[in-house]
């Protein structure tokens, strides 16, 4: 497997640097069928590993063949936990508890203080594809909306519609998208005029891929015989990114001193809550994740812990059993702050993080990934075969001076897409029905009334809370048949 071919020396044809290049990192057989490729072909596979970080390439081999023999017990930091046997779970500032240190209604102060200020940014993440949910196309294209069919995009991007007109100030949006999605993407955002955003208040900026590695071999798999199979590099790469294409600075002119970056498959993501922002504002934290309880072992969430001052979160996937289902004298799991994927940061810390060459280790997956065989015939294979590397941007939290917690209750603010219908959980009819239910708690606390059974929607370019629900329906209101609230 892996590259594919029977070692051949490398095509004369090659130039010699790149041909020292893949000498020295291990990857001699990538050119195998050279022969077989017409000019066009060579040209976009030299291109292609000529826009490869060698050095990297040769740490990720050298981390695959570590995973071979006893090396691997001195596997980079991307790999090791960390003794987690005297860590606890921080304490949480719960949204909208009277009970919290920092009252709601001073952090809510607070937080719409900064937003009419035009200090806070977002970063949408929206590299994915919709592959697992059996849709063509980049994840936030699929239409979500129970009643209006909008895409995950056009709700997202809507929120920040909502509270800009809410608090008279734009929310600057840097949209991240993958090699796979970023013409789609931005012909889509074109296409709809930017779902009412400013021109001049979004970014574009596409993170980068790195090489898929053969498990047994280290070397570069191949998709076909003229392109090497890639693979994006994970939401960590949204640092060093956006970096590169100069987001820091573009935050920066626009006067924004926080920025939260969240997820294209979360429709109830509450990145702009104010209450939330004002708990990040008052603690003077760095970093400040959104959890939600986490009641059951199997939830495929990552979990904060905290553990000799030092503040993390721990991948699901990496926490092993026995800690996953450790309780705490009350029932609750000893690991119980599950993160969603939506954090705050101040931009000072990321541009401090930016400068740190080792802030983002890499992490390795194992997957079955195709791959073409030595006669040069595509294979699919049924087990894993290939690792991919990517980057957490959760990874940062422990470069943090300041870490706050903020528990959302997930009906309010968590209902992610991840799954194609039929499956246990996150799916399409789970998200709309937690949209659903999520409009008509809303419409309730308004004073309007859901028949029961009967979908609604809230425009998220209108309704930021209840308090909008009076401009389109007044309190004593009747919902009888299908509506979007606020079209």
């Amino acid at each position: 497997m892996g590259a594919g071919m029977t070692h051949r020396p490398l095509p004369p044809e090659l130039p010699a640097d790149l041909a020292l290049q893949l000498i020295t990192a291990g990857q001699e057989r990538v050119c195998g069928g050279w022969d077989r490729l017409d000019e066009s072909r060579r040209a976009g596979l030299v291109a292609q590993l000529r826009s490869l970080d060698w050095p990297l390439v040769t740490e990720m081999r050298q981390r695959v063949l570590a995973k071979q023999g006893p090396e691997q017990a001195a596997a980079p930091p991307g790999d090791v936990l960390p003794n987690l046997d005297n860590a606890v779970t921080p304490p949480c500032l719960r949204l909208r508890d009277d009970h919290n240190p920092i009252p709601p209604a001073l952090a809510a102060e607070h937080g719409i203080a900064a937003l009419a200020a035009g200090r806070i940014a977002a970063i949408l993440v929206a590299g994915g594809q919709g592959s697992r949910l059996g849709f063509d196309g980049p994840k936030g294209l699929y239409k979500i909306g129970p009643v209006s069919r909008a895409s995950l995009l056009e709700i997202l991007c809507g929120k920040l519609v909502a509270v800009a007109k809410r608090h008279g100030a734009a929310v600057p949006l840097a949209v991240m998208t993958s090699s796979a999605t970023d013409a789609v993407t931005r012909d889509f955002f074109s296409r709809h005029e930017r779902f009412g955003l400013p021109k001049d208040r979004v970014l574009f900026f596409t993170q980068r891929d790195l090489p898929v590695l053969c498990d047994t071999t280290g070397e570069i798999v191949r998709a076909d015989l003229g392109q090497l199979a890639m693979s994006p590099d994970g939401h960590g790469g949204m640092l060093g990114s956006l970096v590169a294409a100069g987001g820091l600075e573009w935050f920066a002119r626009q006067g924004v001193d926080h920025v939260i970056s969240f997820q294209v498959d979360n429709p109830l993501a509450m990145p702009l809550d104010s209450e939330f922002l004002g708990y990040h504002l008052l603690t003077g934290s760095e970093f400040t994740p959104q959890v939600v309880h986490k009641a059951d072992p199997k939830e495929r969430v990552g979990v904060v812990v905290a553990d000799g001052g030092v503040t993390r979160i721990v991948e699901y996937s990496d926490l092993p059993a026995q800690l996953a289902t450790a309780r705490l004298p009350d029932g609750r799991l000893k690991f119980h702050a599950g993160s969603i994927a939506i954090h705050a940061f101040t931009r000072d810390f990321l541009e401090r993080a930016s400068a740190n060459a080792d802030a983002l280790p890499l992490h390795m997956a194992h997957k079955a990934v195709p791959f073409i065989d030595g006669a040069g015939a595509r294979v699919v294979p049924d087990a894993p075969n290939a690792y991919k590397f990517e980057r957490f941007i959760f990874d940062l939290m422990p470069l943090a001076r300041t870490v706050t917690l903020v528990e959302v209750d997930p009906v309010e603010g968590f209902a992610p897409l991840k799954n194609a219908s039929g499956a246990a959980a996150d799916t399409a009819e789970h998200v709309m029905a937690a949209m659903v239910a999520h409009a008509s708690r809303l419409l309730g606390r308004a004073g309007v009334t859901v028949t029961g059974g009967v979908p609604v929607e809230l425009a998220a370019n209108r309704i930021v809370n209840a308090d909008d629900v009076a401009e389109y329906l007044p309190p004593g209101s009747t919902i009888k048949e299908p509506r979007v609230i606020g079209s």
